[in-house]
């Protein structure tokens, strides 16, 4: 990877036992560990800083705030943590890895920030507890590892690896809002749902208010800059007020509706827009993509991935997980039955059945899955063992959310499956997550679940910029939800009308078009037959593992063609 955290729990001669100092550029050794840094957008404004004085040393990894006019987040959060002890990570806004060693108290520790937006991976296996940013550099340095039996049918099945689990046994990942000491892992509390009266907290006034602040923390990011923007709504507000950007990129045809709405936005806002075609470099998981799936979540969520090289920015914008925070995409809704369609109706469903609800929202097929596992050789039931799975999940993460409907949020927001698109983007670019900033997170958590809704985004948004909906997104022609949805159903299903186009374009065609069964899973002609989306997941999956470890392998998990059960989906 272009960027990379890497460190032990222990002295500069443990660290050189596993890392060569000269991979980093600074290393920084604390009494109790020893961490390298390699970016090289180290100390830039809203960026990683490295900091060593008299209370110890402090390492920042990514995007980083804090209040005042202090430029080297590191140096703040070490002088605050001196003051306020763990306090102190409350008020540092971001999306962030924050590595502390301080003298005065004796603590060293590794933090996330509250949603975990970056992941850090550790292990013991070396005697030394290692973490870092990077898996594959992690598992290195693991002797003799093993698969994880429930990680591998998580990622197959569902396209994550739930909690905090790998594909590799010896291999974990910090909680989200927890941090990493040398022996234990311990929670914190910045991510628990206290919603709030409407008399106490207008949500759309607070909202407002929180993203133009967001908007401005991030308005001063270094060099040329540019956006992900799509025709939704979630990244125009980023365009509306961040005079700096003028590129923007989307990923689609030139005749795609995606991308004509893309491109009047970009014209509202004066910015030049740039459409990626869909060919075969939007789906090819080669290394340089697989590498960011960090073996946990898919890689198909890279959509720009391919034509990293095609963009010339050196910051980038981008609006994911504005769904997710500020529109209530994890909430459990009511339905109504349209010419046996289930249609979403904007309201809260009363009573949901949590496991009920997270299939909705995750990448499974039970069809699919079935197929798969009539492929390989565990001898399990897909459907229970994902129920069993997500119903363990959510019990996880109970303990943060007071009502079934939150808890379902914090269970999505602790297992989002889009975010390798942000890994890859921050390796590449300095990179701006809006949705990540702690004014926002802490708008989502006080404001209740029937008010994290996409009329309340809208209208937060249109007390910012009143002509945002110049251009309505081609997929959402009304205001109402419903309205939206039951036209979506009625135009596929009646001649002559034409249907809304999908957002992304066609996995299947492409996967077709560029020969991808002989390219990618040449050796396993057995699972040719099953949907691409479940293929691409093998190919990941078995990537990530070779690229750093030859010895693991997918190989003998699945079944030899002559013992594969007839295709499913023929």
């Amino acid at each position: 990877m272009n960027r990379e955290l890497f460190g032990v729990f222990g002295g500069i001669d443990a660290f050189e036992r596993r890392r060569s100092s000269d991979d980093f550029d600074e290393v920084l050794a604390g009494p109790t560990l020893t961490v390298g840094i390699r970016d090289s957008d180290l100390g830039a404004p809203g960026w990683s800083a490295a900091y060593t004085g008299d209370e110890g040393c402090c390492l920042v990894w990514g995007e980083a705030y804090v209040p005042g006019d202090e430029s080297n987040a590191a140096r703040w959060l070490l002088e605050r943590y001196a003051v306020d002890g763990r306090e102190a990570l409350t008020a540092l806004n971001g999306s962030y890895l924050a590595v502390v060693d301080a003298d005065s108290s004796g603590d060293a520790f590794v933090a996330t920030d509250p949603v975990r937006s970056r992941e850090c991976f550790y292990t013991d296996d070396p005697g030394t507890r290692v973490f870092g940013t990077d898996a594959a550099a992690i598992g290195r340095t693991i002797a003799e590892p093993t698969l994880s039996r429930n990680g591998v049918l998580e990622f197959l099945h569902l396209g994550v690896i739930l909690g905090e689990k790998t594909a590799v046994t010896e291999l974990h990942r910090l909680p989200i809002d927890s941090r990493l000491t040398p022996a234990s892992v311990e929670s914190f509390d910045r991510f628990v749902y206290d919603p709030q009266s409407p008399a106490a907290f207008d949500p759309v006034d607070e909202l407002a208010e929180r993203l133009e602040g967001a908007l401005r923390r991030r308005s001063a990011l270094p060099g040329r800059a540019g956006v992900l923007l799509s025709a939704g709504y979630d990244s125009r507000i980023i365009l509306s007020r961040i005079d700096a950007i003028d590129r923007s990129y989307t990923v689609g045809s030139l005749e795609a509706q995606e991308v004509r709405g893309a491109r009047s936005v970009a014209a509202q806002y004066g910015t030049s827009h740039t459409a990626f075609p869909p060919d075969e470099r939007y789906l090819r998981p080669d290394e340089s993509k697989v590498r960011y799936s960090q073996g946990i979540k898919e890689s198909l969520h890279i959509h720009h991935a391919g034509y990293t090289d095609d963009i010339e920015v050196d910051t980038m914008y981008h609006g994911l997980l504005c769904d997710t925070f500020f529109r209530g995409h994890f909430t459990a809704s009511e339905t109504v039955d349209v010419l046996d369609k289930r249609v979403p109706t904007g309201r809260l469903d009363p009573d949901p059945d949590p496991v009920e609800a997270l299939l909705e929202t995750v990448g499974y097929s039970r069809d699919a899955s079935r197929a798969l596992a009539e492929r390989t050789s565990f001898d399990v039931d897909p459907d229970a063992f994902v129920r069993d799975a997500l119903a363990d999940e959510f019990a996880a993460r109970r303990d943060r959310a007071g009502t079934v409907q939150n808890a379902l949020s914090c269970c999505g927001i602790a297992n989002q499956p889009s975010m390798p698109f942000h890994t890859h983007l921050s390796d590449h670019f300095v990179t701006s997550f809006l949705a990540a900033d702690r004014d926002l997170i802490d708008w989502h958590l006080l404001t209740p679940p029937a008010d994290r809704t996409t009329d309340t985004f809208l209208r937060a948004c249109t007390r910012i910029d009143d002509d945002i909906l110049r251009h309505r997104p081609p997929d959402r022609p009304h205001d109402s939800t419903l309205l939206n949805e039951v036209e979506g159903f009625v135009r596929r299903k009646t001649p002559f009308l034409s249907s809304f186009e999908p957002p992304w374009p066609d996995r299947e065609a492409l996967f077709e078009r560029y020969d991808f069964d002989r390219r990618l899973l040449g050796d396993l002609e057995h699972v040719h037959r099953l949907p691409a989306r479940y293929k691409l997941r093998l190919t990941d999956l078995r990537g990530w593992l070779e690229c750093w470890d030859s010895r693991v392998r997918l190989r003998p998990w699945l079944r030899p063609p002559e013992r594969a059960a007839a295709n499913t989906f023929g």
